[in-house]
């Protein structure tokens, strides 16, 4: 049964190391690394943590325009 399954799985991402295969998120984690994480030096796992909880839900959600809404 496995070797049918895998058979018939098609892979979704080529090389590793390719950004094309995944530009959404790339796009995101570069845009949370320049904007958030660069700037600002934390002490402890859990401020770095809720910093970006925060600038996700206050700011990358809500503020950003986002090219499939039409960039509104």
């Amino acid at each position: 049964m496995f070797s049918k399954l895998k058979q018939e799985v098609q892979q979704s991402m080529s090389r590793k190391g390719n950004c094309w295969d995944n530009s959404v998120a790339e796009s995101f984690f570069k845009s949370i690394k320049v904007e958030l994480i660069y700037r600002t030096r934390y002490e402890r796992k859990e401020q770095a943590a809720l910093a970006e909880f925060e600038w996700i839900e206050t700011w990358y959600n809500r503020n950003r325009r986002h090219s499939a809404l039409g960039k509104m």
